[in-house]
This record gives structure tokens, C-alpha cells and sequence, in this order.
């Protein structure tokens, strides 16, 4: 209690702002339905929670679990059942959110509602493809066709990338009388800017000032990005300049606004203003909110360089005690990008010691790959050493991150073995490709050693993992076998190299996205 209270003086001390939070719009990911349930909180009975959300995944129906449920004399309701489905879309089980959907209908624990329709259009969208949803879309009853549902049949267009059905949506709601849903405009206003139609983008902002729809949250973000995309610095300090001062936005403003301009005008090189506008950030940040938006902006103050800045909000962090291997990462991360490797390691060797068991590797491939590129492998290995020890394993990002440094001390030895171990677990670490560059280096290396069986063994394992194409892999097969050729492996590899391999430089969980900001609604 005492440190709770301490972190509540802390926040006390900054001015705040009525925060409220939006969905963000999503630079690489689709608009997203909103939560439309607004009832109290419904909570699934556990002996009815644990077999459905326990269950393999996929499971191929949870409708038994429901009717034995029923059999045994317990009793349903639509606000569970609604519950149940709400959870299973969030672990992304739509089949399964699909199967509950039709069979509460079905049973007859509701009278099905507009906002039951419109989920439902989603997930047969999701789950059966956008023609099985059009053909729903028009069998719902005219009187429940509404808003909602012309929305969800918005979305789902925007999810293809479909300008034109989901232009033609637009206008049916328009007629209809729907078209003031700022929901709706923000969808087509981000898939404007999803597939770069800015100048469809920008009228269709003139055309919501001029009709008085007003911005939320979203609308600011869409834009924000926007502007950041196409390097527009006057549009993005307009924005900004509306959350100072415009008072009929006052509600809008809060941290996740702030951390977009502020991770824009540092990718433009402005400084001065993505720390001023980090700063705004910080002041709006609530204590409801602090444990979700300190980590971000502990990284954006990093990538600014202001270590005092990271620091700080580390030492306020701390004071509350329960960190998470998500807080630790986040600092690690911060003070590297610093290029501070020995408080790196002091913050991480301070993780390591509170930590009896590691079941990934996801907070020391950091350290290994900053030690990699330092060309200190002798720590990187003792990091793998250490947290294989204590149960953890390695993924493909680990040997990759080993690999980096072994090429760049010219160990090819240890460097084919790191490839053969990240490319054997590519299927736990699905966001993983091999650089070029080092299958390049590992080619030259085996064929110049005369290895032609261990090079040939190689470009079976690539192939069996679809990480090369069967094109590519004729190609180094038969360079292998000509002793003759004086063609360099990267050159075999070709020119669209990159795209044979996928080339990725970085873990998928450590690039930057500040969307998730405006995440909580």
C-alpha cells in the first residue's frame, strides 16, 4: 500500500488531461469492429470457461461443451453466451465464435438484435469468406439491417483492401440515412490511407468537416499517420496544434496521440518536437494507464537519445515493485538503442537473477544480438549456456543473433551450425527469414572448403521450410556442383534475393508500433 501510494504521488505531481481512449488506426493491421456490448460485465461460469478456452486450438466445435452444459440442468443466457463469443474472437477462435453465434440463435436464448446480425457478418466474413458474408448480409431482415450491419459489411471490404465495394457501402448508408457514423467514416478514411488513396483521403476529410461529423480518436490517429507516411510535417503540427487548443477536443487528448506525433517527427528528424510532444504525452498519461504507456515512451525517449529521460521513468517504474518480463524487455530495449551495453547488462543480469525458469528467449536474444554485434561472443554464449540450463529454448531469432557474430568474426564453422539451428526451428519462429547476405557467406564458405555434402544438406533443409524457391534452390545446387564457376553465392542467389528469403532484420515482437496506444476503449 505504501508503494501504491507513492506512484500515486508521482502522478499526481503531472498536470493530467481527460484522457480517453480509442481504437488506433493501425498503420500495417485492418479497422476493427468496436466493442458494441456495452452491458455490465458478464462473467462465463468457470466450470464453463475452463473447457471452452482451455481446449486444443484449433478445437473443432465448442457447441458440445454447451449442450452438455445444458443436459446437466445448468443454465445459459444470452449475456454469457454473448461473453462466450466476445473471448473467443479475441483469441482470434472465430470458427468457434461462429458455431456459438448460430447455435444461441438457434436455441432460441435471443430474438437475434442488429448487433447480433453484425457480428455474426463478421465472423462468416472471417470464417467462410466475403461471399458467403454478402450472401448473409442480404438475408438479414430489412428491419435489422442497420447501421451496425452496413458497418460490418464496410469493414469487411476494408479488409480486402476493397476501395471500391466499400465506397459503394458508404453511399448506400448515405441514402439510407446511416452515413453520419463517425465508426463508418473512420473505416473508409483508413482504408484510404491503408492503400494510399491520399487524395481520396483528403477529400473525404473535407467532406466530414463539411457535414460537422466530428473526429475521435481515431480519426486523429488515421491521419496522424498519414501525414507521417507522406512527410507531411505542416499536417502533423495542425493536428497537434487542434488537441492544444481546440476545446471542443479536449476529450481526445491523451498519451497515445502525443506517442504517434511524437514517433513521426523523430522518423523526420524533428527532435525538438518528438521530445516536446513526448512530454505532452507523459502529462496525460493517467495512472489507470501508466503501466501500458511507460514502456513506449521509455523507448521513444531512447530513440531520440534521451538516456536521462529513459532513466527517470525507469526509477518510476521500479517503485511499483511487480515487474514483468514485458517491463524489463522494454528498458533492455530502450538502452540499447542508447548503445549502452554495460547498463544493458547490468538491467538484464538484474532480470536474470529474479528469474528461476525461462521458458523462451525472448529478453536475452537482445542481449545476444547487441553482444553479436559488439563482437563479444563469448557473453553471447554464455546467455544461451546459461538459459538452456534453466529450461529455456532457443528459437531461430537466437541463432540468427549468434550467427550475425560469428559471420562477422569470419567463424563460418560455427556460422553454417547457427543457420542449420535457426532454419530447423523456423516453424516455431514464423516471423524469422535468413538474411541473404548470410546464406551468401555460408555458400561461399562450404563450397570454397570443398563441403559440398553439408552445402547440398543446407539447401534441402531451406527448401523444406519454403524458405527458398525451387527455382533458387536448382540454382545453388548447381553451382555447388560447378567447381569451375566464378559466380559469388549472392549472385546465385539473385537479384530479388531479398524477397526469396524474405529478408527480415529484426524479431517481429521488437519493431516499433505505436499503435497500440490508443488500444483501450
Amino acid at each position: 500500500m505504501v508503494i501504491l501510494s507513492r506512484l500515486k504521488s508521482v502522478f499526481r505531481l503531472l498536470p493530467r488531461s481527460s484522457a480517453t481512449y480509442a481504437t488506433s488506426a493501425a498503420s500495417t493491421s485492418n479497422f476493427s469492429p468496436p466493442k458494441r456490448y456495452k452491458g455490465p460485465t458478464v462473467f462465463v461460469p468457470q466450470d464453463l470457461y475452463l473447457p471452452i478456452f482451455t481446449a486444443p486450438d484449433p478445437t473443432p466445435s465448442v457447441v458440445p461443451i454447451l449442450e452438455q452444459w445444458v443436459h446437466d440442468g445448468r443454465t445459459l443466457c444470452y449475456d454469457v453466451l454473448v461473453s462466450v463469443i466476445k473471448q473467443l474472437r479475441l483469441r482470434k477462435r472465430y470458427e468457434n465464435a461462429l458455431q456459438v453465434s448460430f447455435w444461441m440463435s438457434e436455441k432460441g436464448y435471443c430474438e437475434p438484435k442488429s448487433v447480433d446480425f453484425s457480428t455474426r457478418l463478421d465472423l462468416i466474413a472471417k470464417v467462410k469468406g466475403i461471399q458467403e458474408a454478402e450472401s448473409y448480409f442480404y438475408s438479414i431482415p430489412d428491419h435489422s439491417r442497420t447501421g451496425e450491419c452496413y458497418s460490418s459489411l464496410l469493414n469487411c471490404y476494408a479488409r480486402l483492401r476493397d476501395v471500391d465495394k466499400a465506397e459503394r457501402v458508404m453511399l448506400q448508408m448515405k441514402h439510407l440515412g446511416f452515413g453520419r457514423s463517425t465508426l463508418a467514416r473512420n473505416c473508409l478514411l483508413n482504408l484510404y490511407y491503408q492503400t494510399q488513396n491520399y487524395d481520396k483521403a483528403e477529400n473525404f476529410l473535407l467532406e466530414m468537416k463539411q457535414e460537422r461529423i466530428k473526429f475521435d480518436s481515431y480519426t486523429f490517429s488515421t491521419l496522424l499517420n498519414m501525414y507521417g507516411v507522406k512527410s507531411d510535417i505542416e499536417g502533423i503540427d495542425k493536428l497537434v496544434a487542434k488537441l492544444d487548443d481546440d476545446p471542443s477536443y479536449s476529450r481526445l487528448v491523451h498519451w497515445g496521440l502525443y506517442s504517434i506525433a511524437s514517433n513521426w517527427y523523430g522518423k523526420l528528424g524533428l527532435h525538438d518536437k518528438a521530445f516536446n510532444t513526448l512530454k505532452k504525452s507523459e502529462e496525460c498519461l493517467s495512472y489507470k494507464f501508466w503501466k501500458t504507456g511507460m514502456p513506449r515512451l521509455m523507448t521513444q525517449y531512447a530513440t531520440i537519445g534521451k538516456k536521462e529521460e529513459v532513466m527517470r521513468l525507469w526509477d518510476i517504474y521500479k517503485m511499483d515493485g511487480k515487474l514483468l518480463n514485458r517491463d524489463y524487455a522494454a528498458v533492455i530495449d530502450s538502452v540499447l538503442r542508447l548503445d549502452d551495453i554495460e547498463l544493458a547488462k547490468n538491467i538484464f543480469e538484474e532480470w536474470e537473477s529474479r528469474c528461476q525458469y525461462f521458458r523462451s528467449f525472448f529478453i536475452q536474444n537482445k542481449m545476444i544480438r547487441a553482444y553479436s554485434r559488439k563482437g563479444n561472443m563469448e557473453a553471447a554464449e554464455a546467455i544461451l549456456n546459461r538459459t538452456i540450463m534453466k529450461g529455456g529454448k532457443p528459437d531461430s531469432w537466437t541463432w540468427s543473433g549468434l550467427l550475425f557474430g560469428y559471420i562477422q568474426q569470419n567463424n563460418l564453422s560455427k556460422a553454417v551450425q547457427s543457420m542449420k539451428e535457426a532454419v530447423s526451428l523456423y516453424e516455431v519462429a514464423h516471423s524469422w527469414r535468413p538474411l541473404p547476405e548470410s546464406l551468401a557467406a555460408i555458400f561461399q564458405y562450404l563450397k570454397g572448403n570443398g563441403d559440398m555434402e553439408g552445402a547440398e544438406d543446407l539447401i534441402r533443409l531451406l527448401s523444406s521450410k519454403n524458405l527458398i524457391s525451387l527455382d533458387v534452390h536448382n540454382k545453388l545446387m548447381s553451382w555447388i556442383m560447378d567447381v569451375e564457376s566464378n559466380l559469388d553465392a549472392i549472385d546465385v542467389l539473385g537479384g530479388d534475393s531479398h524477397k526469396q528469403t524474405g529478408e527480415i532484420s529484426e524479431p517481429e515482437e521488437d519493431k516499433s508500433n505505436l499503435d497500440f496506444c490508443l488500444s483501450h476503449q
